[in-house]
């Protein structure tokens, strides 16, 4: 959300190739294979990449198949289902009402924090929701980016797979049960707050 509302603020009022260029590029996750992704991530963490390079010169661990590494590469994987949700709020805010507080002499900080974050808070909802719910259920870049390691880097995801492979069809008949279930609330409690504030969902 700390990347998602300036960048999703930058896409609703900005115009051009670089907007253009911007949302190809927060769109991308959406059709590139997880497993592209995830082994460009992990390039990117590892020891010869260019991330991977500052923390070595910071002196900090590397941060490929590490937990901090799999939240960097859900942030990447799910900021779609971020930015959308935010950017479609902030257009349907629109500038008058903005000129207006302006004209009322209401600073950048106030205007944001009276009028753009109560407007926007239905898009703000969905785009946790949905950033959240997405990485909960992602399989191929985690699985690049963190291994499986157990306790460390094992999500649920894999942990099905894992239960399919050695051929523990009842434990992993209730994890996938389990995750049926979250997904079908996560999408219903979406559907609810469109309903109620008439946002589209991304």
């Amino acid at each position: 959300m700390v990347i998602g509302f300036p960048l999703a603020w930058f896409l609703a009022n900005s115009n051009g190739k670089v907007k253009s260029l911007v949302e190809a590029a927060v769109a991308l996750p959406l059709v590139l294979p997880p497993t592209v992704l995830g082994f460009y991530i992990l390039l990117a963490l590892g020891p010869s990449g260019f991330i991977g390079k500052m923390t070595a010169f910071a002196g900090t661990d590397s941060l490929a198949f590490s937990f901090t590494g799999l939240v960097i590469g859900s942030v990447i994987f799910s900021m779609p289902f971020v930015v959308k949700p935010l950017q479609s709020s902030f257009e349907l805010i629109g500038s008058a009402t903005l000129e207006a507080a302006q004209t009322l002499r209401a600073g950048p900080v106030d205007r944001f924090f009276s009028i753009i974050l109560p407007m926007a808070k239905p898009g703000a909802l969905s785009a946790v929701i949905m950033g959240f719910a997405h990485t909960v259920g992602e399989f191929g870049v985690v699985l690049m980016i963190g291994g499986n390691i157990p306790g460390k880097t094992q999500v649920l995801s894999i942990a099905i797979y894992n239960h399919t492979e050695a051929m523990e069809y009842s434990m992993a008949h209730t994890l996938s049960i389990g995750l049926t279930v979250f997904s079908f609330v996560v999408l219903f409690a979406v559907s609810a707050l469109n309903r109620r504030f008439r946002l589209p969902v991304s």
